[in-house]
């Protein structure tokens, strides 16, 4: 398949800039793979549609706040993206990359000093006179390069789901941004089952596709991990009949890459690469909780594949015309 397949034409300000004020209350397609209807709610009708005996899968990872700014001795601004946070040397995007050499000192807003140090694709090593936690302590959120601003004190709540814990991601699961803790404790009480898997969700799920035959695409990888507990849930779900709703791309991965032919989980941590896309034959989940994605990204393309291309692009072209928010801050479309 084309990359250009895959692309679309959304008005810029259609792209949310910043959060809702209540996280349930941002807009809800709802999308029936069988008839192929589409049906526009809000995201707290979402209890109409996850039922009695059905598990709901969240991804729990945690955003560290990975961007950091400095300036150089000339007083120039430096900023260094981190893409690991182990190790005593660190790889980072940096900026302006092309001007900052080798050894080159740039001080950071917390006083603590980063040392650039050679190219160590993608982007640069960088070394820092204290241990990675003080450093983060004077961190930014990792907002998005679509979102045309600086972060700000209620980005540290709103761009992290109210069940993060395991911290590991530069990117939110932005699907999950839509729950509430009483919106989950509702669900659990009508008995939906809740089970959690982690993905480290990095700066690579905004990496642009750049071969025009989309089946060449080399994934990102991402750290995941689901335990035992989660693969009981999930398969006892299962057998009984029940539907895995998966919430977001990330969880859909995480569940997509360690589930066998016959949909079964086992226990697993490691690195995914798998790609998604339309042709792909989907072995465990029924459902997906997502936000809208960028035109040409893996994203939309694992969303073609689960609820085919035709429908998907009916149901953007429905939220366009009907002014939903889209992107990280965005509303939300369930498949089922």
């Amino acid at each position: 398949m084309k990359l250009n397949e895959f692309n679309y034409d959304l008005p810029k300000e259609l792209i949310a800039q910043e959060p809702l004020a209540d996280r349930d209350a941002s807009r809800l397609l709802v999308v029936a793979r069988d008839p192929g209807t589409i049906e526009e709610k809000t995201f707290k009708d979402i209890t109409d549609y996850i039922k009695e005996g059905d598990c709901l899968v969240l991804n729990n990872t945690r955003v560290i706040p990975v961007r950091l700014y400095g300036k150089r001795k000339t007083g120039g601004k430096v900023e260094i993206f981190l893409l690991d946070t182990s190790g005593e040397e660190l790889r980072a995007l940096v900026r302006p990359g092309k001007k900052l050499k080798n050894g080159e000192v740039v001080e950071l807003e917390s006083g603590y000093t980063a040392t650039i140090l050679e190219k160590k694709s993608p982007g640069r090593l960088v070394k820092f006179n204290a241990p990675i936690e003080k450093i983060l302590k004077g961190g930014h959120m990792p907002l998005p390069p679509y979102i045309a601003r600086e972060d700000t004190g209620l980005d540290k709540e709103k761009y992290q789901t109210v069940y993060a814990e395991k911290d590991g991601a530069s990117a939110a699961p932005t699907a999950g941004l839509h729950f509430t803790t009483d919106l989950l404790l509702e669900l659990e009480s009508c008995g939906v089952q809740i089970a959690y898997v982690t993905l480290h969700t990095s700066y690579g799920t905004f990496s642009p596709v750049k071969t025009q035959t989309i089946e060449e695409h080399k994934m990102h990888s991402e750290y995941f991990e689901i335990d035992e507990s989660t693969c009981n849930i999930i398969n006892r779900t299962k057998k009984s009949g029940g539907k895995i709703i998966a919430v977001g791309t990330t969880s859909t991965r995480v569940l997509e890459t360690v589930a066998d032919d016959d949909g079964i989980l086992s226990p697993a941590s490691g690195d995914t690469d798998i790609f998604i896309y339309p042709g792909c034959r989907f072995k465990l989940i029924d459902g997906l909780v997502t936000n809208f994605h960028l035109p040409e990204s893996t994203l939309i393309m694992l969303v073609s594949a689960f609820a085919g291309k035709e429908l998907i692009f009916k149901a953007y072209e429905k939220a366009i015309a009907s002014k939903f928010r889209f992107f990280s801050y965005g509303d939300a479309m369930l498949i089922i």
